[in-house]
């Protein structure tokens, strides 16, 4: 069991590329933004409920994955919100579990994020898709994160198509 674990700034394309890896490697979906979906229904995004059953939640589909032996590729994007013990104790209890994590870091360039934060597709998932909203949360530290483990691959996506950089991760796993 494997969850390829992609990481990397709003719009860096990890939705995009984790479909592609996906797709390539038949292992399950699992985006970050479905447990914010789900949870900014009922309370505000920067509420304590929402804080703590946010990371309930991806560590729960994280645990009962690994029980079922069911590989994932999971979304990630740091922020400041997120508890900095959250990927320890992921890594902790897939690893006592069988399973491996296989760290991917995407990045482009500011100026790409730019250009990509308002795409409608961002908007119909219900994904941060505000120009505005986003500069003000960069600029209040918003997307700071402690420290993110070393990945096995760190991809630019602004000079790799999604499909260049899927070859890439799943070049890396026991497929």
């Amino acid at each position: 069991m494997q969850v390829v674990f992609i990481f990397g700034p709003t719009a860096s394309g990890k939705l995009t590329i984790a479909r592609e890896v996906a797709t390539k490697t038949g292992f399950r979906l699992f985006p970050d933004h479905l447990a914010v979906n789900l949870l900014s229904t009922v309370f505000d995004t920067d509420s304590r409920p929402f804080i703590r059953i946010r990371e309930w939640a991806w560590m729960e589909v994280l645990r009962e994955a690994a029980h079922a032996n069911r590989s994932l590729v999971f979304t990630f994007e740091p922020q400041a919100t997120i508890r900095g013990s959250f990927i320890s104790h992921a890594c902790v209890i897939i690893e006592r579990l069988g399973g491996e994590v296989v760290f991917v870091e995407l990045d482009c360039p500011q100026a790409v994020i730019e250009t990509r934060i308002e795409n409608e597709d961002r908007r119909a998932l219900g994904k941060l898709a505000s120009l505005q909203a986003y500069r003000r949360l960069r600029d209040q530290g918003g997307f700071q994160f402690r420290t993110m483990p070393t990945p096995a691959v760190k991809i630019d996506t602004s000079q790799y198509t999604p499909d260049e950089a899927a070859n890439r991760i799943v070049a890396l796993l026991d497929t």
